[in-house]
């Protein structure tokens, strides 16, 4: 059942990992994808968006660094001229810097403050005519991390911990025009971002989710696709757990 169907969808950092696996979601279920990232990875969206359009659902890319105000606006309206409305709005774009704090530089600090939270405003405020227009919704992506902490991410964990606190108020605001605005926080999930870190910490966290394993991108992708559906009409400012258990 194609339950997105002349919806246009917006998802940032979409070239690669959970955020490629939404992208490929909304496609199947005939949304049209509006893909973003920054300029390095071109490459890799130009690839994704054929590969969505062999499935005949429309694609294009937008290039964008989302912690810069100036480059949402001009990407927004972009999006407008090309597809005429937004009716979801998917913040995935984030980075990891894990340091402990003693140890963090400033940039580290501003740095994943940007990408991870800024971006969310930045993009969620030009978006936000559009998706009052069309009683649209906004999905954030925050993190088990921004539940309860994680050692060596003051960073990471304050950015997503505010996209929790983004997302209730938000959702306060908008919720008389018929937007939903919500987030998810997934725990584990395989990804080049998790690829990196030591087998042991892998090994601890598998240990500690109550399932026994990572997730797959595949999975937040179609919780993030049941938010944005028509079955979800009635679930604003909530906050969903992925993580196989790890928040129990």
């Amino acid at each position: 059942m194609k339950t997105l169907e002349n919806k246009v969808a917006l998802i940032t950092g979409s070239s690669q990992g959970i955020g490629k696996a939404i992208a490929l979601k909304f496609a199947s279920l005939g949304a049209k994808i509006a893909l973003n990232d920054i300029a390095m990875q071109e490459e890799n969206l130009k690839k994704l968006q054929e590969e969505i359009k062999e499935t005949g659902v429309e694609a294009k890319y937008f290039m964008a660094d989302v912690s810069k105000y100036d480059e949402v606006e001009a990407m927004m309206q972009a999006i407008q001229q090309e597809f005429g409305r937004l009716d979801i709005l998917v913040n995935n774009a984030g980075i990891a810097k894990d340091r402990t704090l003693a140890k963090m530089t400033v940039e580290e600090w501003q740095k994943v403050i940007d990408i991870n939270l800024t971006s969310v405003f930045n993009c969620s405020k030009t978006a936000l005519p559009m998706l009052i227009q069309n009683q649209g919704n906004i999905i954030s992506l925050s993190s088990f991390s921004g539940l309860r902490g994680n050692f060596g991410q003051t960073n990471y964990t304050a950015a997503k911990a505010g996209i929790i606190g983004f997302t209730k108020t938000l959702s306060k605001e908008v919720g008389k025009f018929g937007v939903r605005v919500n987030a998810v926080a997934p725990g584990f999930i395989e990804s080049k971002m998790t690829e990196v870190m030591p087998e042991e910490v892998k090994a601890m966290v598998k240990k500690l989710t109550s399932l026994g394993r990572t997730g797959k991108p595949e999975e937040v992708a179609s919780v993030i696709a049941f938010l944005a559906g028509p079955d979800a009409s009635f679930i604003t400012g909530d906050i969903i757990n992925i993580d196989g258990g790890l928040a129990i």
